[in-house]
């Protein structure tokens, strides 16, 4: 017990994959974000970016405590996006995506899960046989949409509320045929906007696994600390206490 307790006093570390660039909103609200949840839930932090071209086989990845693939694609490496993700999804690490992260989180999954090995992002693939990215009919860029947050989900536990006003910049969203295969699987639809597009994912049976469309860090640009930050933490830090007992 008193290594766990000592376990709890140390900053997680939280890797943030993705390339940074301070002229992104995204990348400007995510380390405020984390820093007002990190005083909101009383659990210190220690944010580390890891560039997508940096990620490798996954050795930048050791000793991190929880990773987030942050907006801003398409990435330097498609692959090392990837291979974060995938080292998220199937090591049990504790996982926010946000914009190209949910993307990659699909891609990820259609390929590694699903056994689509030809499931790409129009965006660097225009002209793929499997798109599972494609671009939205009506893109959302700098935009605010209502979300719909699905009834027993995490995410609609952790906003207290059936329904949300969240911030965009994407023009990207959910291809077809993807959302059909995810029947019976772990992986779920938790959250749409009002013509039932996909605006959220997240994996059931672990510990913390959730990716959305959008940019839900952007509340702490306006002083407000995003219920999914602070839910992402707290899910680390009961993760490494739960290790160290």
């Amino acid at each position: 017990m008193p290594e766990a307790m000592a376990m709890a006093m140390q900053a997680l570390r939280v890797g943030l994959i993705g390339d940074r660039d301070d002229s992104v909103v995204a990348h400007r609200a995510i380390p405020l974000a984390l820093a007002m949840a990190s005083a909101a839930a009383a659990i210190p932090v220690e944010v580390r970016w890891i560039g997508t071209d940096t990620v490798g086989r996954g050795e930048a990845l050791n000793g991190l405590d929880a990773l987030w693939c942050v907006p801003a694609s398409p990435y330097r490496s498609m692959d090392g996006a990837l291979a974060a993700i995938g080292h998220a999804r199937e090591a049990g690490v504790p996982f926010l995506g946000t914009c190209g992260g949910f993307q990659h989180a699909v891609i990820e999954y259609a390929r590694n899960v699903l056994g689509w090995a030809d499931a790409e992002h129009a965006q660097t693939a225009p002209d793929a046989a499997r798109p599972v990215i494609v671009p939205l009919l009506c893109g959302l860029v700098e935009v605010q949409d209502r979300v719909h947050l699905l009834p027993g989900s995490r995410i609609a536990a952790i906003y207290g509320t059936d329904a949300i006003q969240e911030g965009y910049h994407c023009r990207y969203g959910l291809g077809s045929g993807f959302r059909e295969a995810l029947a019976g699987r772990n992986l779920r639809i938790t959250a749409v906007d009002d013509q039932d597009d996909a605006r959220a994912l997240e994996l059931d049976g672990h510990p913390f696994f959730i990716a959305t469309l959008f940019q839900h860090e952007r509340a702490a640009l306006n002083g407000v600390c995003p219920p999914l930050v602070t839910a992402f933490l707290q899910a680390a830090s009961q993760m490494r206490i739960g290790k160290a007992a």
